[in-house]
């Protein structure tokens, strides 16, 4: 079974902190190197009535009406369904989990629940069945209290008004913020939320007996605040060379000024943050596709700190996302498969009601009709000669990223005199040309690498050119 724990990077951005007034929720999948993910859409009415998950056994009862909705579930159910991440018929999106820990005094009081509610389920009982970012938040913490999960997470949810995000820090206790518009967060494997202020049902959403618990069970070490991640998280050396530095790099990024005084093992790095400009869709790619460039700890550089900290982007991430809602026109929802930094964003947009072929394909062995593999297949090529093969990647991603945003443009202004099947037809026109067209970007790119690398082979032998 694939370890999902120890692993994601996530960000979350508010509708007036974006340069477009869209909210953005993203995340990289990280659990292996090689394990292939699937997209599916599924359409309205398909959720059976009755739930039994195959990793932790639980069963649930769910509502008779589904919506349609995105997922990115995994090559294989044997372990579980894995959906991950999404956006519903009414524009509500979800990315699930953030995996982080809990510490032993709060756990010791509230342990994990072995047959509880886990990630690998949360997307198909939650995201088919609210039609806000706030039901979605109550339906997850509801369940959570009333089953337990194994384990300690962070869920992302936006509509197309605001942004939460929810975390769980026992077997049944959670809390939830909202992202202010003007704001974003990054998140990397710690709980994240700080201050709780239980008078402000518009920002923060809770289980209802958390204060008791913690006042019974004697967790507060300042009983003068309500700081959950003190409270429930932890702050160790793991914490200071796998989840820190990430976070710092997102401030590094998008709030240089605010974030002058912060080191990569800073241990109060603030959840909240307002970015010193607007933010792009594009920047929140490079963020997921971050390894530390321009810094001593990039480990694609001989620096002696190469391999200090933990990148947001490396090998085991299976599937990178951004779930893009809030636009003017239809929401999007971007998936890069495989490796964020080597893999290039698609756009599909919400409606759509299929997928190209090879987005439904992919399992173990390789096989290069699939997606996921393709990505992969150039990704590892480019790796085999990192220096001279990644400009040419680079220069794929480029022309990519360009014509997405060409497309964009295009789709919004036609897509706004639209309805119906018609525009259903027309969303899954577009989406399904892109991806193919980007899918035979990497194919082709693949070939050239293979061609340039007949030059590297050992066995070669340089003729005198006097004979």
């Amino acid at each position: 079974m694939p370890n999902k724990l120890s692993a994601c990077t996530s960000i979350l951005i508010g509708k007036k902190a974006s340069i477009d007034g869209s909210i953005m929720i993203g995340r990289n999948e990280d659990a292996k190197a090689a394990w292939p993910k699937h997209m599916v859409v599924h359409p309205h009415g398909a959720v059976p009535r009755k739930f039994v998950s195959k990793e932790t056994k639980l069963e649930i009862e769910l509502p008779d009406d589904s919506a349609r909705y995105s997922a990115t579930p995994e090559w294989t159910d044997k372990y579980g369904l894995f959906e991950e991440d999404g956006i519903n018929e009414y524009n509500v999106a979800m990315s699930a989990t953030e995996s982080a820990y809990s510490n032993s005094l709060v756990l010791g009081a509230d342990p994990l629940v072995k047959n509880g509610l886990n990630e690998e389920a949360m997307v198909t009982v939650v995201l088919p069945f609210v039609k806000t970012a706030r039901e979605g938040v109550l339906r997850l913490g509801n369940l959570i209290a009333k089953y337990g999960t194994g384990e300690t997470n962070g869920v992302l949810f936006a509509d197309d008004n605001e942004a939460w995000y929810f975390e769980s820090g026992a077997g049944h206790y959670w809390v939830a913020q909202r992202i202010p518009d003007d704001c974003y967060a990054v998140v990397a494997n710690q709980l994240a939320i700080q201050e709780i202020d239980f008078n402000d049902p518009n920002n923060f959403m809770f289980h209802p007996g958390i204060r008791e618990f913690v006042e019974k069970n004697h967790l507060n070490p300042d009983p003068t605040t309500f700081n959950f991640r003190k409270i429930f998280g932890t702050a160790d050396q793991s914490d200071a060379i796998y989840s820190e530095p990430r976070v710092w790099i997102g401030h590094q990024m998008f709030s240089s000024h605010q974030a002058k005084g912060e080191t990569p093992e800073s241990t109060e790095l603030p959840f909240l943050m307002k970015p010193d400009r607007l933010l792009s869709v594009i920047d929140a790619q490079n963020y997921l596709s971050n390894h530390y460039e321009g810094t001593g700890f990039d480990p694609l550089t001989n620096s002696p700190s190469a391999h200090k900290y933990r990148p947001i982007s490396l090998a085991k991430t299976q599937e990178s996302h951004i779930l893009q809602t809030g636009r003017k026109g239809p929401d999007i929802h971007w998936l890069a498969m495989g490796v964020a930094n080597e893999s290039t964003y698609v756009p599909f947009f919400n409606g759509i009601t299929k997928l190209p072929a090879a987005y439904g394909r992919g399992k173990l062995p390789a096989q290069l009709n699939s997606a996921y593999w393709i990505f992969k297949h150039t990704s590892v090529l480019v790796d085999s000669h990192l220096h001279d093969f990644l400009p040419l990647l680079r220069d794929v991603q480029k022309e990519r990223n360009a014509a997405a945003q060409k497309l964009i443009r295009e789709t919004d202004n036609k897509a706004a005199a639209l309805q119906g099947d018609a525009l259903t037809d027309y969303l899954n026109d577009q989406s399904d040309k892109f991806a193919n067209d980007t899918l035979t970007a990497y194919r082709n790119l693949a070939m050239e690498l293979i061609t340039k690398m007949t030059d590297y082979c050992e066995l070669n032998f340089k003729t005198d050119e006097n004979l």
